[in-house]
């Protein structure tokens, strides 16, 4: 495999030469409009990293934002030996370089209503992180606004439809394999690392949920089933606050049942368990019962956003007060479509 030392990982602004590789060099500006080009060993595919992520591990690996040049290595066609034992420590090498574009994985989604001008608020913070994500509005206001802007999906519904009824609408039009899910009046800020929860997705195959926290305060619960009797159904308790055991591998994550409005989630899980559109102002805990037994939830306190304030208008906060009549009908929706005999918060 030829005479060398091994590259160092660690140190990603010098590679070795190699007796049987051949190299190229690429000359970028991480913020500017180019991709980085990492082509995998052995294939003809290429992978490239946006500027977000690219700047993001440049940064966590000491460079700064001055044009640098980068030496790839690539082995030589017509090279007759044994790469096994070099193939470790060439992945290691650029792993840092290969990252996947957050664009291609992650759609942002949200529902807004009465709150356009929270929403351009949040739309160009998301910008300021993360420039070319995909952000899919769900809109059913009474006197809809023309909504523009550079993969910006506005899809308009009847008025007043409702919380869930726009949550599916949402999601219902994500084609990445992850969507973020976000209020109209959130902000995105320098802890808003879409980045990090994807690490522990990716890391946890079997998580389908994890939440973040919103100004610091995760706002996550624990959902515990008692059985009752077969005619009359079980009793279903919401403890919040309470957490189970941590994420393996991620100490600063661990299980719950419900999490905050602010959480990365795996398309595919959620469209099958979907939101309740009979729910229209009252929602959020239910969309996390109905997934008890089929999403896997976590949070994650060190993924923050914050909250803009805004005084609510006397308008909005007519449709945000849920009425004694909305009370029951989630409270019989719960019964008859949960089999439960009581549901208990605390």
């Amino acid at each position: 495999a030829g005479d060398h030392q091994p590259m160092k990982p660690t140190d990603p602004h010098h590679l070795e030469s190699f007796p049987t590789l051949t190299a190229f060099r690429l000359a970028f500006q991480p913020g500017g409009s180019l991709h980085l080009w990492c082509p995998p060993f052995g294939s003809g595919v290429t992978t490239t990293t946006g500027n977000n992520d690219l700047a993001a591990a440049l940064q966590c690996s000491g460079f700064s934002n001055e044009k640098f040049a980068v030496q790839f290595a690539q082995f030589a066609q017509n090279s007759f030996y044994s790469v096994a034992d070099d193939l470790s420590y060439f992945l290691e090498t650029f792993l840092c370089f290969c990252l996947s574009d957050i664009s291609s994985q992650v759609t942002i989604a949200t529902k807004t209503f009465l709150r356009y001008e929270q929403l351009m608020v949040l739309l160009d913070s998301i910008r300021k992180f993360y420039s070319t994500i995909k952000v899919i509005v769900a809109d059913d206001n009474f006197e809809p606004e023309h909504i523009t802007g550079e993969n910006i999906q506005h899809y308009i519904m009847p008025p007043a439809q409702g919380w869930f009824a726009g949550r599916n609408l949402a999601v219902s039009q994500v084609t990445t394999k992850y969507f973020l899910w976000v209020d109209d009046d959130f902000l995105f800020t320098e802890k808003t690392k879409i980045e990090k929860l994807v690490e522990v997705m990716e890391a946890v195959p079997e998580l389908d949920v994890v939440g973040g926290s919103l100004k610091e305060n995760q706002f996550y619960f624990s959902l515990i089933y008692e059985e009752g009797e077969e005619t009359e159904g079980g009793c279903l308790y919401r403890k919040s606050n309470k957490k189970l055991h941590s994420v393996p591998g991620y100490p600063q994550c661990f299980l719950a049942s419900g999490v905050v409005n602010f959480f990365l989630a795996r398309t595919d899980a959620v469209q099958r368990v979907g939101f309740d559109p009979k729910l229209q102002r009252i929602a959020h805990s239910e969309f996390f019962m109905d997934g008890l037994g089929y999403l896997l939830v976590a949070t994650c306190g060190d993924v923050s956003i914050d909250h803009q304030h805004v005084a609510r208008s006397a308008h909005y906060r007519k449709f945000r007060k849920p009425t004694k009549d909305d009370s029951e009908f989630k409270l019989q929706l719960h019964f008859f479509k949960n089999h439960l005999k009581c549901i208990k918060y605390g």
